[in-house]
């Protein structure tokens, strides 16, 4: 499937405690503030591991990303399920370099419906 200007892909992802564990294993994000539950018993989600949801779109369509924009407007917290929507703004087709240009945006919203990270990107997708 390719992707068109105007095309909205929406998708959405629960975190857990597992995943914040996981994350802080590997990128190596230690803030107390993601080891340490609040007095709900919730840890705070690392803003880069909630950024992996626009850039999902990269695995779904084989984006290669060029620029990446995030900007982190309320914190994200483990049992939060997140919805992400992506809109393509540009899609233009490179024929002499075989590929084909994006540039995207995105919102994502709590289960609240409150705006948690917004930004954009660009990439391109290489002919198979």
């Amino acid at each position: 499937m390719s992707l068109k200007a105007g095309d909205v892909i929406e998708f959405e992802r629960r975190f857990t405690k597992a995943d914040v564990e996981l994350f802080t294993k590997s990128s190596r994000d230690e803030g107390a503030h993601h080891l340490t539950p609040d007095e709900k018993g919730r840890l705070v989600v690392q803003g880069l591991l909630t950024a992996t949801l626009p850039t999902k779109i990269g695995g779904d369509y084989n984006v290669l990303a060029r620029h990446m924009n995030f900007e982190f407007l309320r914190p994200v917290f483990t049992e939060d399920t997140i919805r992400c929507e992506v809109t393509i703004e540009e899609n233009e087709r490179q024929e002499t370099k075989n590929r084909t240009s994006i540039v995207a945006s995105f919102i994502c919203t709590n289960q609240k419906q409150k705006h948690v990270l917004k930004g954009n990107f660009s990439g391109v997708i290489l002919d198979s």
